[in-house]
């Protein structure tokens, strides 16, 4: 790496991914049921994400174009705010439309997570970018290990609990930024000059994003990058209310507790295969590879979960989709490979807005399918979506290939 351990700004950045990821984990397996408990419908639970999402995709590329000027440290701390007053408000939410109000100012001030990856641009060379990227890898397992858990076990007592534990998190994640983080010189670019992480766009500038989806080298990665998102936020919203209608435990419906231990299970097997274990398994099977093993997993992991009626069957469509961890790390490796180091800034920007336009459309079609009973359907569509993605990467990995760097042990 580019700095000695002792120094490495890599490290405050992974304590305030994982605290942000526990955050949001926490919240993932109470919110459809709080939501509920509020008279939400399972389309209504679907918008509480896609809202989020839609306020998101304008204020991400905002915030990430004014931390090229401020650096990313002040950007992320006000994201931070911005996440702790969203909690706070759903927390204490007498009514739907608070929900969504919390949702909608977190969803404002979201970037945590592209602010940290630009961050880690900055800070890295080429050659190390992977392996750093697998930070957030473990950022996000160790997250799914056990925020969902301890969202289960508090929910048990009262749904606001993992709530306030999530705003106590995030709040830890501001202390952790404002203090253990570094400030980077990102500086005041010159005009037709980037900046470390490269250009950036506003989001008006739908025809400069176009363009890359008519590049040979980053398009096919663009679309399979869109299959995963859409097939994995139709997964994520609508597996507790799957699981609701599907599965019972001692006699009763899932509910958070279940829901969350299930989600900790996935997160706890999915630790192995982030940082070093992922640096060896790119080292000898190349990224592309662990790309198509990626969205293989997904899409045999959403078909058994389509036709899941035990806790059994559950289990192992949750072990096999473990493997679809894959394809976050590989793909966004390869992605920023194939973009010339003054373009990283605008194609890391597009790519969150594709997660961000999969998150608002998908969770809405998950809902709807839940609440007209089509739970086989919710899994087979998301299959389909993954397979479209599988395509897209066996496709690519026929054509000539540009040189990539392998992640070292």
């Amino acid at each position: 790496m580019m700095v000695e351990l002792g120094k490495n700004p890599l490290l405050p950045i992974f304590l305030i991914v994982a605290v942000d990821v526990l955050g949001l984990t926490l919240m993932i397996p109470l919110l459809p049921f709080y939501a509920e408990k509020l008279g939400a419908s399972p389309v209504q639970v679907g918008w509480l994400i896609g809202v989020y999402a839609l306020f998101q995709l304008f204020s991400g590329p905002l915030l990430g174009r004014m931390s090229d000027h401020t650096g990313r440290k002040p950007l992320l701390i006000a994201s931070q705010i911005g996440t702790l007053i969203g909690f706070l408000i759903t927390a204490f939410a007498p009514s739907l439309w608070l929900v969504f109000l919390g949702r909608i100012i977190d969803g404002a001030t979201a970037g945590n997570l592209t602010l940290a990856q630009a961050y880690i641009v900055d800070v890295t060379k080429p050659e190390d970018r992977a392996k750093s990227f697998g930070i957030i890898g473990i950022a996000f397992g160790l997250g799914f290990l056990v925020g969902p858990a301890v969202s289960g076990f508090l929910a048990q007592f009262d749904y606001r609990y993992p709530m306030f534990a999530a705003a106590f998190m995030s709040f830890t994640s501001i202390l952790a930024t404002t203090f253990l983080l570094p400030p980077n010189r990102a500086g005041h670019p010159r005009a037709g000059v980037a900046g470390p992480a490269g250009r950036r766009l506003s989001i008006v500038q739908w025809g400069e994003y176009v363009r890359y989806f008519k590049q040979p080298e980053v398009a096919p990665m663009l679309w399979q990058f869109l299959a995963f998102t859409f097939s994995f936020s139709m997964f994520i919203a609508g597996f507790p209310l799957f699981c609701e209608r599907r599965l019972t435990w001692n006699g009763q419906p899932f509910g958070p507790e279940q829901t969350g231990y299930t989600w900790a299970y996935v997160g706890f097997l999915g630790i192995f295969l982030q940082g070093p274990g992922l640096g060896r398994l790119v080292k000898r099977f190349g990224e592309r590879a662990l790309n198509r093993v990626g969205f293989s997993a997904y899409i045999v992991g959403y078909l058994l979960m389509a036709f899941t009626y035990s806790i059994p069957m559950l289990m192992l469509a949750g072990t096999v989709m473990v493997f679809g961890g894959l394809v976050r790390p590989t793909l966004t490796s390869l992605i920023s490979h194939a973009t010339p180091r003054d373009e990283q800034g605008v194609v890391m920007g597009l790519t969150q807005s594709i997660n961000s336009i999969s998150q608002i459309a998908a969770p809405p079609l998950a809902g709807l399918m839940i609440e007209h009973s089509l739970l086989s359907g919710w899994g087979l569509v998301a299959g389909l979506v993954a397979a479209a993605g599988l395509a897209l990467a066996t496709h690519s990995a026929r054509l000539p290939q540009r040189a990539t760097v392998e992640i070292d042990t």
